[in-house]
């Protein structure tokens, strides 16, 4: 590498050339994003080292590795990046507007819920936001929102993630799903005890919600440790419920999934009595470097209200 050059400025194409290589970790997918030949890529990427005497990506002919001062660096290729966005967003008059692309991920347990009730809202709103929804899992959303391959994502709170903002938009209850013929059956009284004496099916590893129910199974000194280590698995809430109306067990679900699923025959709820805490904070995260908190903050409340239309407010509901 030269020596570093104290003149020297990076334009926008190669520090955009350095996260798009080091986000795809493969220069013919980052070539093809960039709408660019592949020599050219390289040659943005050697001027850009050249330019600050150091390796930003170590290029080996099976895979591409981002450098320790590289990864060190990316988060400031970033923000420069960011920055732009916002620079043309004032000159628009579009600042802090829901305007133009937008990819919001949506963990599972509450996408199908949802989106039925908030993206019409976002369109009669917001008419000239271009929504893009990904489905995944907590663990996933936030890994794609830290490389800035999506702008927000909608799941449980806290993310507890390094540069991540979190705002807290609801509480949501959970109600418990039983056979029809079940002791509990329709009852709204419930102490969180009621869960001991249940078989519970739980979703599979991996999935917040799992984690949540074995978390209040623990709140209640109780152990969840025969529902997390029974064979029976399931990797969505339909295939839970119809796992409890086939008489193997029961569930909790978030309350804006009863409606969706508790439907068909041989099902019956029953809720918690007023005052337990059995609930889950939803929330919206994004990237502590964007520039965009504004919109995500009009959104979260778009969002809160989808959800107050989508699910008949209980007392013991919050909304934040």
């Amino acid at each position: 590498m030269s020596m570093h050059n104290k003149e020297y400025r990076p334009t926008l194409a190669q520090l955009r050339t350095f996260v798009t290589i080091a986000e795809n970790k493969h220069f013919g997918t980052a070539a093809a994003k960039l709408n660019i030949s592949q020599p050219s890529l390289s040659q943005a990427l050697s001027a850009l080292e050249n330019g600050i005497g150091m390796q930003l990506i170590e290029r080996s002919t099976r895979k591409v590795i981002v450098t320790p001062v590289g990864e060190r660096l990316l988060p400031y290729a970033k923000a420069a990046l960011d920055a732009t966005d916002i620079f043309v967003a004032h000159s628009r008059g579009s600042y802090g507007q829901l305007i133009g692309p937008l990819s919001l991920g949506v963990i599972p347990t509450i996408a199908p819920y949802l989106l039925p009730t908030l993206l019409p809202r976002l369109q009669q709103e917001y008419p000239e936001l271009e929504p893009r929804i990904v489905e995944d899992r907590t663990t996933n959303l936030l890994h794609m929102l830290r490389e800035g391959r999506i702008d927000a994502a909608l799941l449980a709170l806290p993310t507890e993630a390094p540069g991540v903002v979190d705002i807290p938009l609801y509480q949501e209850e959970f109600v418990v799903v039983v056979p029809d013929s079940h002791p509990l059956a329709g009852r709204d009284d419930l102490s969180l005890q009621a869960l001991d004496d249940l078989q519970l099916l739980l979703l599979n590893d991996g999935h917040c919600l799992h984690d949540q129910i074995v978390d209040l199974c623990r709140k209640a000194d109780l152990n969840p440790s025969q529902a997390a280590g029974s064979i029976t698995r399931a990797s969505s809430l339909t295939t839970i419920v119809q796992l409890v109306a086939g008489g193997l067990g029961s569930t909790l679900i978030p309350i804006s999934a009863v409606e969706a699923e508790c439907q068909r025959p041989g099902l019956s709820t029953a809720s918690f009595a007023p005052g337990v805490s059995a609930e889950r904070h939803v929330g919206l995260a994004y990237r502590a470097s964007s520039s965009r908190s504004a919109e995500f903050t009009k959104l979260g409340s778009t969002i809160t209200r989808a959800y107050r239309a989508a699910v008949p407010l209980r007392q013991e509901s919050a909304v934040y």
